[in-house]
């Protein structure tokens, strides 16, 4: 039997794929808005896993859920019928403009079942038609098919060849879209905020425009909302602060708050999978099932997006102060608690490694660009002790 370990970062570095690089640190409890790390120190959260944490670290009642569901029934096949999976679908399609659900493992699997719906679509509704055009700097996942739906170059080229029948344009540019539009598009792939891209905010009316692009070619609109979802922008999702309803529409990360799983929605115009079309060993099993209604109930019930969207404007408010006052902070954007600082010079690796140091966990997006993803039910306390690090951070950096 192999020793035990006790220098977790060089058994990383022996036996992990170097696929990006760690922070030094390694977290080993949480606990709401707080991780600890081996050595007993303590962190304030706001990056929550990309988004993940939605209601914060060892929620008690969600592990009581999921433990719950671990002694009755963690997974069996889906040509059986089981309770969590049929209740969660049922909340979701309340609670949204979409009529049918299938669920997935991630994010990244969702948006692969959301094109590959959307070429079953066209290839029966628009004579064939396969393209997608999407947004130059969006981010879809890692397979080599959603690798290839976004729009970031330096994710991609080392796979290729890669699928054909992606077109990229600038994101929040109708006329590029319409542009791009040809006989062969079957959809539009967007998010309504891009997240990997850097938080990036389109004008309003962008996405309401691209709704009536859509209509008038006969196109569907997917939204991805796997990071703007699940109430993190000030609304249950993000689609409803523009009044432009998707198509087809795919949530993961905050969906069961750390519980790996992923949901493709459709309206039934286009829900057009047949049995053997599409299917998951894992998807929509009792556990990831039961996780995602405990932790969706709770946003819902809890009003959790209306949270995010009060505390949004309080974190808004204080990057504008920091702007006014420090000469490193160039601008700040964001919807609900999705935000970014966006820096004057490229010291976002900077500012994440003195923030951590002082105990705080922040995101840098882009070199110039610093994100924060707080959880949901962030006490407001957490939030402006958080508040206070990053801004005696970028002071330092001021001063330089």
């Amino acid at each position: 039997m192999a020793e035990v370990a006790t220098d977790w970062r060089e058994l990383e570095s022996r036996v992990f794929m170097q696929t990006g690089k760690r922070q030094p640190v390694v977290l080993v409890r949480g606990e709401g808005s707080r991780v600890w790390d081996e050595d007993g120190k303590p962190y304030i959260d706001f990056f929550g896993g990309t988004a993940v944490t939605s209601l914060g670290h060892s929620d008690v009642a969600l592990a009581e859920a999921v433990a719950d569901q671990a002694k009755t029934l963690m997974a069996v096949s889906n040509l059986f019928y089981t309770v969590p999976q049929l209740q969660l679908a049922e909340l979701l399609v309340e609670y949204s403009c979409l009529d049918r659900v299938y669920f997935s493992n991630s994010g990244a699997e969702a948006n692969e079942g959301a094109i590959k719906l959307a070429r079953k679509w066209g290839g029966l509704k628009k004579n064939g038609a396969f393209e997608i055009v999407a947004a130059l700097d969006g981010f879809h996942g890692r397979t080599l098919t959603t690798v290839t739906a976004s729009g970031t170059d330096k994710y991609k080229d080392p796979f290729a060849p890669l699928p054909p029948g992606f077109v990229h344009v600038p994101y929040n540019d109708v006329d590029a879209l319409a542009g791009a539009i040809t006989a062969q598009t079957c959809a539009i792939m967007l998010e309504p905020v891009q997240g990997e891209g850097g938080v990036n905010v389109p004008d309003d009316g962008y996405l309401s425009a691209v709704r009536q692009l859509c209509d008038e070619h006969n196109v569907l609109l997917i939204l991805d909302e796997v990071q703007t979802g699940c109430g993190r922008c000030g609304k249950l999702f993000a689609y409803e602060l523009t009044g432009a309803e998707p198509d087809i529409m795919t949530l993961a990360k905050g969906i069961a708050s750390g519980v790996p799983l992923g949901a493709l929605l459709a309206k039934e115009h286009c829900a057009v999978f047949e049995p053997g079309d599409h299917g998951s060993t894992y998807g929509g099993n009792p556990l990831a099932c039961r996780a995602g209604y405990e932790v969706m109930r709770r946003i819902i019930e809890g009003r959790l997006p209306t949270k995010a969207a009060d505390d949004g404007a309080h974190v808004e408010q204080r990057f504008h102060s920091m702007q006014d006052r420090l000469e490193i902070v160039a601008g700040h954007r964001g919807k609900g608690l999705m935000r970014a600082l966006a820096l004057s010079r490229e010291v976002a690796p900077d500012v994440v490694a003195k923030c951590l140091e002082k105990g705080l966990i922040v995101n840098g997006v882009r070199p110039d660009t610093i994100r924060v993803l707080p959880a949901l039910n962030i006490p407001r306390e957490d939030l402006d002790d958080g508040l206070d690090i990053l801004e005696s951070v970028l002071a330092e950096l001021s001063d330089e």
